[in-house]
């Protein structure tokens, strides 16, 4: 399977289990953001996953979710954050859950990775000409935030995603009968 927004990369409903198998690009040392629009009623991310596509050496990462500078068309300030989590010496998907990062549905936003440095290079999936723009800034040892100048920025897809949840929101009926309010009532449900 391609890398797919929405299915494998970007937002999603639900986490990727399959190998995307396309090719991989450097991402120790580095820090890459994917630009994506947060989909109609999504209001919180609970989960943000990455594609490493070799094996290496165990390393920390770090995975945020950055707001949108729309001046220069790059990531701009952390809107959330996990900035501790083992990668492991696998290949496979690499995932950072129990999240808890508000975003607001039909806004734009970047979804971003910092790899630890690791003696063999590790390596995240990409899809030349994808259609969405990646951001890179290398020789990073950590997220920063602000988010800075790129380095280098394409229209690449890259192997990182995001699930998010709806909002329930509350819709709230009152209804009175008679002058004095006898009968008044709640009514509650998802909005």
């Amino acid at each position: 399977m391609s890398l797919v927004k929405g299915t494998n990369c970007g937002f999603v409903s639900a986490a990727p289990t399959t190998d995307p198998a396309n090719s991989g690009a450097v991402v120790d040392g580095a820090c890459r953001a994917l630009k994506d629009v947060a989909p109609a009623g999504a209001v919180k991310v609970t989960e943000i996953g990455w594609w490493s596509s070799n094996d290496s050496e165990e390393a920390n990462y770090e995975v945020a979710i950055y707001n949108h500078n729309s001046g220069d068309d790059n990531p701009e300030a952390v809107v959330g954050w996990d900035k501790t989590n083992a990668k492991g010496t696998t290949e496979g998907w690499k995932r950072c859950t129990g999240l808890n990062i508000a975003i607001t549905p039909a806004t734009t936003y970047w979804l971003a990775l910092q790899v630890d440095n690791t003696a063999t290079t590790t390596r995240i999936e990409y899809l030349a000409d994808g259609g969405e723009k990646q951001d890179l800034n290398n020789g990073k040892t950590a997220l920063d935030d602000p988010w800075g100048v790129s380095v280098y920025t394409d229209t690449y897809l890259i192997g990182i995603y995001a699930v998010y949840e709806t909002g329930g929101g509350q819709s709230v009926l009152d209804y009175e009968r008679g002058a004095r309010g006898v009968g008044r009532g709640v009514c509650r449900g998802a909005a």
